[in-house]
């Protein structure tokens, strides 16, 4: 049977670590990067693997890369801090790690948002790559919606991943604040420009594409609030954006 390393990268994540742990309990290794938690994380992940490692934090897919180079079985499953991964899950993958057809394999992720499931609003189908063979597999750079990139052919899982993204309100907004605030500066590095006019027709944009094009309104009261955010998010980042321009011209 093949060997499998769960790897997982934390900060400041005890309310969901535990979860994301005990459905991890039959993998052969898990890797966990820390990067500067205050809470007790690090003592929930010590509890279940002995290799938890404190680090600094150069960007999501920089550290990804890193907890998979930790890796030493044949295959690596990169799983975050909130997702979960079900009893039927795991058995889809037992089986798909003894494949010869595939390198790797894409799971569709089920996501909550605010106590709801979104099965809409451009939420689902969401499949995301995060099982492979060892040295098949790394995440490019961006320090802000990184992507594994799976050297070989690539299969699809059925069952989903459970992903508990936001448990409540607060949590959208401070997430929309900081991802506004990476993106901008990303789109800055990239030579993007920006101007206000730009900024609202981006998140009118936005709303509309999650509410009508991709079916939010089937996602009701939630699907509204989804829409929303989504629109803030874009508004903010493309005026922080602006302001980062005018700011670095002066």
């Amino acid at each position: 049977m093949p060997t499998i390393t769960a790897t997982i990268i934390t900060k400041n994540e005890a309310s969901k670590i535990e979860a994301c742990l005990k459905s991890l309990d039959w993998v052969d290794e898990i890797i966990v990067l820390d990067s500067g938690s205050s809470d007790n994380t690090v003592d929930i992940c010590r509890k279940f693997t002995q290799h938890v490692y404190e680090t600094d934090w150069p960007g999501f897919g920089k550290q990804k890369n890193r907890a998979i180079e930790k890796a030493s079985s044949d295959w690596v499953l990169s799983i975050d801090a909130d997702e979960i991964i079900t009893s039927a899950l795991k058995q889809e993958i037992q089986q798909a790690i003894l494949s010869k057809n595939f390198t790797g394999f894409q799971i569709p992720r089920l996501s909550s948002y605010c106590g709801q499931f979104i099965r809409y609003s451009g939420w689902r189908p969401d499949y995301v790559p995060r099982l492979f063979q060892s040295g098949k597999g790394q995440f490019n750079n961006s320090p802000i919606h990184e992507r594994l990139n799976i050297n070989g052919a690539i299969g699809k899982l059925k069952a989903p991943l459970i992903h508990h993204s936001f448990e409540d309100f607060e949590q959208v907004l401070n997430k929309v604040n900081h991802y506004s605030s990476l993106g901008a500066e990303q789109l800055y590095r990239n030579e993007n420009n920006a101007s206000l006019t730009k900024a609202i027709f981006k998140g009118w944009w936005a709303f509309f594409r999650t509410y009508i094009v991709k079916l939010g309104f089937l996602d009701g009261s939630k699907g509204v609030m989804l829409a929303i955010s989504n629109a803030e998010g874009t508004y903010y980042k493309y005026v922080k954006l602006m302001l980062l321009h005018e700011k670095r011209a002066r």
